[in-house]
């Protein structure tokens, strides 16, 4: 099969022939027919995690983490799948050597859901790490009862999100965007700012936009930030709970989300689709700035 990797960070990113993987206990294969690009696969092309050590790949580091597809093998002790299923999975972490960007994938069983009738798969590939990362973001955060959350990027991939699950699950929300934000921002349900400046004192913020002692300063005392890169995690003060979530397979959450973006309550934002050979000029695109929606590749 083909698989673009990153063999030389910084570098191209390049297009490999490779076996095509069988999968192990717990384990699926999935034939791709959509994978999103997301910022933190700039990163990993870039180098940025083999640099602060988080992979070591001997050969060459695989791309992606959202994986729409057909599953084509199961391994042993897989049960509620069957080879034919159309799935969505969660394809966690950056230390591996191959990835979604590839014909094939392996992933746990345990990282899938089927897709709902009628849900395309290129609009499935835009949801797993986003929607996921959103969801439990909120479950940090707690119950929400009669309070305020300040959502950061909310018009972006993992702030909208955030701002029409927290809508749904009882917050009042803030959502923080550019002037050409504030329309998308209302239809989702919260209340638009375009400057912090704009922000009174918020019981909570979840801060996909990564402002960090920025979106801290406007959070009320003893409230609670989420973000989500841990390096950019501002230190406690005034006795704020700070932590980033770290996204994590939830197969009963994405078969939600996913059953959501099928009947519209959750919008799928495709950007573009673009096939496997044009990876490093979509990779340029992205790392450009002022894409809204994700290109999905397809093999």
């Amino acid at each position: 099969m083909r698989a673009a990797v990153v063999r030389n960070p910084g570098q191209a990113i390049q297009i490999i022939d490779t076996p095509t993987p069988s999968p192990g206990a717990s384990e699926i294969r999935v034939r791709l027919l959509g994978a999103a690009v997301n910022p933190v696969d700039i990163q990993t092309a870039r180098g940025t995690f083999h640099e602060i050590g988080w992979i070591d790949q001997p050969e060459h580091t695989g791309l992606g983490w959202d994986v729409a597809g057909e599953v084509t093998a199961l391994g042993s002790d897989v049960h509620g799948l069957t080879v034919g299923t159309r799935v969505a999975a969660l394809s966690a972490g950056v230390d591996k050597p191959l990835g979604p960007y590839a014909e094939e994938v392996i992933v746990p069983a345990s990282a899938a859901a089927p897709l709902p009738a009628g849900l395309d798969p290129v609009d499935a590939a835009t949801v797993p790490l986003n929607a996921l990362t959103a969801s439990q973001a909120l479950d940090l955060l707690g119950d929400p009862a009669a309070r305020t959350l300040l959502v950061t990027g909310a018009a972006g991939a993992v702030g909208g999100y955030a701002v029409r699950l927290g809508v749904a699950r009882g917050w009042t929300v803030v959502g923080l965007g550019r002037p050409t934000d504030t329309a998308t921002i209302e239809e989702a349900g919260a209340a638009p700012a375009t400057s912090l400046d704009e922000v009174s004192p918020v019981d909570a913020t979840f801060d996909p936009a990564a402002l960090a002692e920025a979106a801290l300063a406007v959070t009320r005392d003893g409230g609670h930030y989420v973000g989500v890169l841990p390096p950019r995690v501002p230190a406690s003060e005034r006795g704020i709970r700070t932590e980033a979530v770290d996204v994590h397979e939830d197969a009963a959450e994405l078969a939600r989300l996913l059953r959501l973006t099928a009947t519209g309550e959750l919008p799928a934002r495709v950007h573009a689709v673009a096939p496997l050979d044009e990876v490093n000029e979509v990779h340029e695109k992205v790392a450009g700035g002022g894409v809204r929606g994700r290109y999905v590749i397809v093999p």
